[in-house]
């Protein structure tokens, strides 16, 4: 015989509650009183607030550029932050560094400085959120200690809000990762220093052009390339850059060659082979006269002709998204 299904009990009636709905554990009862779990109910809406994905997270702060190719494309570099309002008690200084030992999001110095690791992976689509949300944690954190990994509320503030928007951003590239090491390197323990081993060994060699924001040179052992990330709106650069090619003037030089793109965080960011023997210091020219012949392709209102047309397909079936 079939069992007896017992009578259920109704779901409680919604409660009204005063102010913001508290984050609760996914399968808890959501605060609002409804009866369902949180996941189901408030937590849905929160959970798709910080998991919508931001196209350009460092779009309003000074040198976009160098933030992106900070993320994806160097190995080795630091920058100092200002902070609106001045930096809290304690903390004498607050660096952006591209990585940290073991992959911290962060690290206290013992001195109070604070380090912010910027190629970690984040917990939500908004990168500058969950930086900012990391940054404001290290400044808690006790010194000589790194920072956990958090997850930061769907309105919580973003670097956009911390930072002076008014102050430069000067990347310094480095050779190595012995910039973890600061004033304490002699003290460094073993896992720090085969972490800074490891991470030495792998770096590729890196510089920043000084004329030109955003564009980097690195050396491979085959051939070397500028990588240089550009703010241009994607589809009027795209056709710049077909203009350029199919009228043969888009290389920096001989035995040069503009071979593709990335797009990365909303920007696109063109990339050439150059000669082994090109050094960084030997594309500043011809990155210079590029940006003059691209500013004049920029400003051209005229249609594409078949063989423009022909390279903007080219370059955009080469084109890679690294996020």
């Amino acid at each position: 015989m079939a069992k007896k299904r017992r009578p259920q009990p109704k779901a409680a009636a919604p409660r009204p509650v005063d102010g913001e709905i508290p984050v609760v554990g996914a399968r808890e009862p959501c605060p609002c009183g409804s009866g369902r779990r949180y996941k189901a109910c408030h937590g849905r809406a929160a959970a798709q607030a910080v998991t919508e994905l931001v196209q350009r997270p460092f779009e309003g702060l000074p040198g976009e550029a160098d933030w992106v190719a900070l993320r994806e494309l160097v190995p080795a570099a630091t920058a100092q932050l200002t902070l609106k309002g001045g930096l809290p008690e304690g903390v004498p200084s607050v660096t952006l560094a591209t990585v940290l030992p073991m992959a911290w999001p962060a690290l206290r110095r013992d001195n109070g400085e604070v380090l912010l690791g910027l190629q970690n992976d984040t917990a939500t689509g908004d990168i500058s959120r969950d930086l900012a949300d990391t940054l404001n944690r290290a400044f808690t954190t006790a010194p000589g200690s790194p920072v956990d990994a958090g997850r930061a509320t769907p309105d919580g503030p973003r670097l956009q809000d911390l930072l002076d928007l008014d102050a430069p951003f000067a990347p310094e590239v480095h050779t190595g990762f012995e910039f973890w090491l600061g004033e304490e390197g002699e003290n460094a323990s073993g896992e720090v220093a085969a972490s800074l081993e490891r991470a030495n060994s792998a770096a590729i060699p890196t510089a920043r052009l000084t004329g030109a924001e955003g564009a980097y040179w690195c050396e491979t052992p085959e051939k070397n390339h500028l990588r240089w990330v550009m703010t241009h709106p994607e589809e009027k650069l795209l056709d710049a850059l077909a203009r350029l090619h199919a009228a043969g003037t888009s290389s920096l030089g001989d035995d040069t060659r503009l071979v593709g793109s990335f797009r990365a965080h909303g920007l696109t960011v063109p990339v050439w082979d150059l000669p082994s023997g090109m050094r960084a210091g030997d594309c500043e020219k011809p990155a210079a006269s590029f940006a003059e012949r691209l500013a004049e392709a920029l400003a051209a209102g005229t249609p594409l002709t078949a063989d423009e047309r022909r390279a903007r397909s080219g370059l955009m079936n080469r084109q890679v998204t690294l996020s």
